[in-house]
């Protein structure tokens, strides 16, 4: 991989993780989802940014995959609502649409 095709990717994935964060923050329901943040929730994101970072051609099924490999590791914590772990693994599935619309 030539040196401009890892910037190229790099360049992508920043961009899909700031249109995510964006969405999630500011979207249809950021003042909702604002009120909602807590620490878990923030880690929880920041890691299925990370994996979305390390795949070179997103698409949606890979990144269901990965919210739905992520959300499960979450729902065996203690401190984690089951109602706030199934809404927000909600959210971050809507956000597909938004997200593929950013990438194009």
């Amino acid at each position: 991989m030539t040196k401009t095709n890892k910037m190229v990717g790099a360049g992508i994935g920043v961009a899909a993780l700031a249109a995510l964060g964006t969405y999630f923050l500011y979207g249809e329901r950021g003042a909702k989802n604002r009120k909602m943040i807590s620490g878990w929730i923030l880690k929880m994101k920041g890691e299925i940014l990370e994996k979305v970072e390390d795949i070179k051609e997103l698409n949606e099924e890979e990144y269901y995959r990965i919210v739905d490999e992520v959300s499960a590791r979450y729902a065996k914590l203690e401190r984690v609502g089951a109602a706030e772990l199934k809404h927000l693994t909600k959210e971050l599935k809507d956000s597909w649409k938004h997200l593929s619309k950013e990438l194009k």
